[in-house]
C-alpha cells in the first residue's frame, strides 16, 4: 500500500525541523561553533571592498606602488584566512551530524521493532526503508549545510546592506528595491514546494518497496513469467517520481529565475546611477569599487536562497516522515497490579485459559463481526491442544493473541491464572514459543537462527537437543555445519528444511507453554512422522497449542477444539468429535464441502 501524505495547509517548516533538537542538542555546541565560524568567514569576505576602497583611493590615485602590494597582502591574508575558517567549520560538524543521523536510525529501528504488528501489517516495508536511509541522508544535509547558511547568508546579506548603506545611501536604496517581491517570491515557492517534496519522498518510498517485493518474489516472477509486468510496473512507478521531481525543478528554476534576476537589474542600475555621481564629483571612485565589490559578494548569498529554501523543505518533509513513524504508539508495558482477570484467583498450574475473548482487527470496518467471538477455552497444564477449523475462521489470530502479538478487544487470557496483559510483554514471551506455518529465518548461520529461541547463555547441546527434535539433522552436513549462513529468509533451503529449523528454534529454550501454527505441513509423511515422535516428548513437559490441518497432527494432541466462524463449537478428544460432531468429521475426510470458498485467514 501506499502511505503518501499531503502535508497538512498550516504545516511550519521551522516547527517541523524543531523536532530535531532532542537529537541536536548534545552537539549543539560544536553545531553553534560551527555557524559562529562560518559567520565570521562570511563577514571576512565583506572586509575586501573595504581593502580595495582604501586601495583605489589612496595608493592607486596616489600611484604608490608599495602600497599596491601591501594592499595585495592584505587581500590574500584575508582569502586565507577566509578559506581556513570554512575549513574549520567542515571540521566542527562533520563527527558530530554522522553521530546524530546515527542515533536517530538507532532509533527508528528500536522503535520499529516495539511497535505492534498490525502498525506492520499496515505500513510497507519500503516506505520503513526510505524513512531510515533517504530520508536521514536528507536530515544529515540539511544539519550540516542549510541549517547554518541560511543563518550566515541572514547575517551577511545584513552586515553587507549596512556596509553598502554606510558607503551611499542612495545607492542602497537602489539595491534594495528588489526585496520585497524577492520576499514574498520565497513564501509562495515555500508552500508550493512542500507539497511536491513531500510527494517525491512519498514516491520514493513506493519505488523502494516495488524493488523490495521483486528480490524477494524473484522466484514466483521467475515462475509465472510476469518479469514484463513488474519491469512495467516499476518503470510507471519511475516515470511518476520522474514527473514529481520535475516539477520540483521547474519550482526551483522558477524563483532562482526571480531571485537572480532582480537583484542582477538593481546591480545594472546602481551601476549606471553610481558612474554618473562619480563622473559629477559627487561619489569617489574607490567608493563606486567598494559599492560594487560588497554587492557583487552578496549574489552567493542571495542567490542561494531558492536551494536552501528547497532543502530546508525537502528536511522538513523527511522529519515529519520520519516522526510519523516514530509518534506510533509502540506496545505498551500493563502496569503490574492491575485490573484483575475473572480467573485472578485461579491455582498457580493453570495452564492457557481463554476467557471471553473477541478479537477484531484493528482496520476492520466498525459494523462487520469480529474475527473472533467470545472464544471460552482451557488448555490444562501438561495438556496439548489441537485447533482445528476451515480456512479463515481466525485459528491463526487466536494463536497470534497468547504471545500478544495482536492484541484482544476483550476478555482474557491467563497463564496459570496470571493474566497476560499484565505480565511485562519480555517475561511473557519468555514463557511462550512460537512456530508459524510460514517460516522466517534471518541471514545469519542455522544455529544463530535456532538458539534465537534460548536464552544467551544455550549453547550447542541446546542447539543439538533442538535440531534433533525437530528432525533437523541437516544442519550438521551442510558445509560449514550449523555456523553455514542460510541467505535472506532462508531461501538457499527447502520449505520443510526452513519449518524444521522454525520448529527447532520453538522448543530449543524449554518453553513451558508452546503455540504451534501448522508447523509441520511442508514435510513429507515419513519426515512427520519422526518429527511428530519426537514432539511427543517435548510436548509429554510442555503446555500447547497447535493448529492442525492434517490428521496425523491432530493425534499429537490429547484434546481437539473446533473453531467455526469465530467460536469455539465443540471440545473433545480426536476420537469423540469424529464420532459426535458432523463438521469435524467433514474436516478430518478431506472431502471438499462444496461451500462457498472462504476469505483467507488472516
Amino acid at each position: 500500500m501506499s502511505t503518501t501524505h499531503a502535508p497538512t495547509e498550516d504545516r511550519s517548516a521551522a516547527r517541523t525541523l524543531a523536532r530535531l533538537w532532542p537529537y541536536v542538542r548534545p552537539v549543539r555546541v560544536r553545531l553553534f561553533a560551527a555557524a559562529g565560524v562560518a559567520v565570521v568567514a562570511s563577514c571576512t569576505g565583506l572586509v575586501f571592498p573595504l581593502v580595495l576602497k582604501w586601495m583605489v583611493d589612496g595608493p592607486v590615485a596616489d600611484r604608490d606602488s608599495a602600497g599596491v602590494w601591501l594592499g595585495a597582502l592584505y587581500l590574500l591574508l584575508l582569502g586565507i584566512a577566509e578559506a581556513g575558517l570554512f575549513g574549520l567549520r567542515r571540521w566542527l560538524v562533520a563527527r558530530p551530524l554522522s553521530r546524530v543521523e546515527a542515533g536517530m536510525r538507532a532509533d527508528l529501528y528500536r522503535h520499529l521493532q516495539r511497535l505492534p504488528v498490525a502498525f506492520h501489517d499496515r505500513w510497507p516495508s519500503g516506505q520503513l526503508l526510505s524513512r531510515g536511509t533517504t530520508d536521514l541522508m536528507l536530515l544529515r544535509m540539511f544539519l550540516a549545510f542549510p541549517l547554518t547558511f541560511l543563518l550566515v547568508n541572514a547575517v551577511t546579506i545584513l552586515v553587507g546592506v549596512i556596509i553598502m548603506l554606510l558607503q551611499d545611501w542612495t545607492l542602497g536604496l537602489v539595491i534594495l528595491g528588489p526585496a520585497v517581491p524577492v520576499i514574498v517570491t520565497c513564501v509562495i515557492f515555500e508552500r508550493r514546494y512542500a507539497h511536491v517534496a513531500r510527494l517525491a519522498q512519498d514516491q520514493v518510498g513506493d519505488l523502494t518497496t516495488v524493488v523490495e517485493e521483486s528480490v524477494l518474489g524473484i522466484r514466483i516472477i521467475k515462475g509465472f513469467g510476469r518479469h514484463r509486468s513488474q519491469a512495467r510496473a516499476f518503470r510507471d512507478l519511475s516515470r511518476t517520481l520522474r514527473g514529481t521531481e520535475l516539477h520540483k525543478a521547474r519550482l526551483l528554476a522558477a524563483i532562482w529565475g526571480i531571485i537572480v534576476t532582480l537583484p542582477e537589474l538593481a546591480l545594472g542600475a546602481t551601476l549606471v546611477l553610481g558612474t554618473v555621481q562619480v563622473a559629477d564629483g559627487n561619489l569617489s571612485a574607490g567608493t563606486l569599487v567598494a559599492f560594487l565589490s560588497t554587492a557583487l559578494a552578496l549574489r552567493w548569498p542571495v542567490e542561494s536562497i531558492g536551494f536552501l529554501l528547497a532543502m530546508s523543505q525537502e528536511a522538513a518533509t523527511a522529519t515529519e516522515r520520519y516522526f510519523e513513524v516514530m509518534d506510533e504508539t509502540p506496545e505498551g508495558e500493563a502496569p503490574r497490579g492491575g485490573a484483575p482477570s475473572p480467573h485472578a484467583g485461579a491455582p498457580e498450574n493453570d495452564g492457557i485459559r481463554f476467557s471471553s475473548v473477541s478479537f477484531r482487527y484493528p482496520d476492520a470496518p466498525p459494523d462487520s463481526p469480529p474475527t473472533l467471538d467470545r472464544i471460552d477455552l482451557h488448555i490444562r497444564p501438561g495438556e496439548s491442544m489441537a485447533l482445528v477449523g476451515a480456512t479463515g475462521t481466525g485459528k491463526t489470530t487466536l494463536t497470534a493473541l497468547v504471545p500478544r502479538l495482536h492484541e484482544v478487544t476483550s476478555g482474557h487470557i491467563t497463564l496459570d491464572g496470571e493474566d497476560i496483559t499484565a505480565m511485562p510483554r519480555q517475561t511473557l514471551r519468555a514463557l511462550v514459543a512460537v512456530a508459524f506455518e510460514e517460516p522466517t529465518l534471518f541471514s545469519t548461520s542455522v544455529g544463530e537462527n535456532v538458539l534465537m529461541g534460548a536464552e544467551e547463555s544455550a549453547g550447542q547441546p541446546e542447539l543439538d537437543r533442538a535440531l534433533a527434535v525437530a528432525q533437523a539433522d541437516f544442519a550438521h552436513a551442510l558445509p560449514q555445519g550449523t555456523e553455514t549462513r542460510v541467505g535472506e529468509q532462508g531461501l538457499s533451503l527447502s520449505g520443510g528444511q526452513r519449518q524444521r529449523l522454525a520448529l527447532a528454534r520453538a522448543v530449543v529454550g524449554r518453553p513451558r507453554f508452546l503455540v504451534l501454527d501448522d508447523p509441520l505441513s511442508a514435510l513429507d509423511v515419513h519426515t512427520e512422522a519422526a518429527v511428530e515422535a519426537a514432539l511427543r516428548q517435548v510436548l509429554a513437559d510442555t503446555t500447547a497449542l497447535i493448529v492442525a490441518h492434517r490428521p496425523s497432527t491432530v493425534l499429537l494432541a490429547d484434546r481437539v477444539a473446533l473453531l467455526s466462524d469465530g467460536r469455539i463449537t465443540a471440545v473433545g478428544t480426536h476420537q469423540e468429535l469424529l464420532r459426535t460432531n458432523a463438521e469435524y468429521a467433514h474436516l478430518m475426510s478431506g472431502i471438499p464441502s462444496g461451500t462457498p470458498e472462504q476469505e483467507d485467514e488472516r
